[in-house]
């Protein structure tokens, strides 16, 4: 298998090893040599990891006279594989490397997103911050109640900071996150939460700030929607139908 490793007295490009494997064909080693060269962008976007390896499979076709290329690219806890064919073996390799390098920036991308939560959720940041103070009194008595009308009125200030964290948490599951913008939004699913915090909310640890407490409810809305989506968007629709049909407040 041929092998662009450099030896100990060639000078160290970058991290990233490349390996190519030929079947049912030569190809020069001036030819390798140009190939690996292609891969000095991939090479850069892999150079703050510590192990980067790209495996190259060329496979020449004889029944449609093509050379069929498979990049393996392998990160530490991720191995991206993609493919390309064409008579030519530069471009075959050339279209098999760009897919590669669109793959590895949407890994490096779920990388950083993770990063940042991790750094956005650690401590206080768990906490919503509304906009103005909810009023304690109000959300005790209207739970007490069974007003979730009453309710929704009083935990309105975490509504625009809680759909926001929602739309963050989302990203966590695809599946749900798909659905969005088509028959879902995230207000629904921050919705079910506010309603998992009516029913909830006598029953909350007193000595944790109710923005918290909120947060720590997304997840498991989350995973129901992933679930039985159309089953909790029928919830939240009628949660929100009862709503309508209480009278406003001071209304004739």
């Amino acid at each position: 298998m041929p092998d662009t490793t450099p030896s100990a007295d060639q000078p160290v490009r970058h991290k990233l090893q490349v390996h190519f494997d030929l079947h049912q064909c030569e190809l020069a080693q001036d030819v390798l040599d140009d190939l690996a060269d292609a891969a000095d962008a991939l090479a850069r976007q892999a150079g703050n990891f510590p192990l980067a390896e790209l495996r190259v499979l060329i496979e020449w076709g004889t029944r449609n006279n093509e050379y069929a290329v498979k990049t393996t690219l392998i990160l530490p806890n991720e191995t991206l594989v993609t493919s390309d064919h064409d008579p030519v073996v530069h471009a075959a390799f050339e279209r098999a490397l760009a897919s590669v390098e669109d793959r590895m920036k949407e890994y490096k991308d779920r990388l950083n997103q993770i990063e940042e939560r991790r750094k956005h959720e650690a401590g206080t940041h768990q906490d919503l911050s509304p906009a103005t103070a909810a009023d304690p009194a109000a959300l005790d008595e209207a739970a007490r109640a069974g007003d979730y009308a009453a309710y929704r009125a009083a935990v309105a200030p975490y509504e625009d900071p809680l759909r926001l964290r929602v739309g963050r948490w989302v990203e966590r599951y695809p599946a749900v996150q798909a659905r969005i913008g088509r028959g879902l939004e995230t207000i629904d699913i921050a919705e079910a939460v506010l309603l998992a915090a009516f029913e909830g909310h006598e029953g909350r640890p007193a000595d944790v700030p109710y923005g918290r407490w909120l947060v720590g409810l997304i997840d498991a809305e989350v995973r129901e929607f992933e679930k039985h989506p159309d089953q909790e968007l029928e919830n939240v629709n009628m949660a929100r139908a009862a709503c309508a049909a209480q009278p406003t407040p001071g209304a004739p």
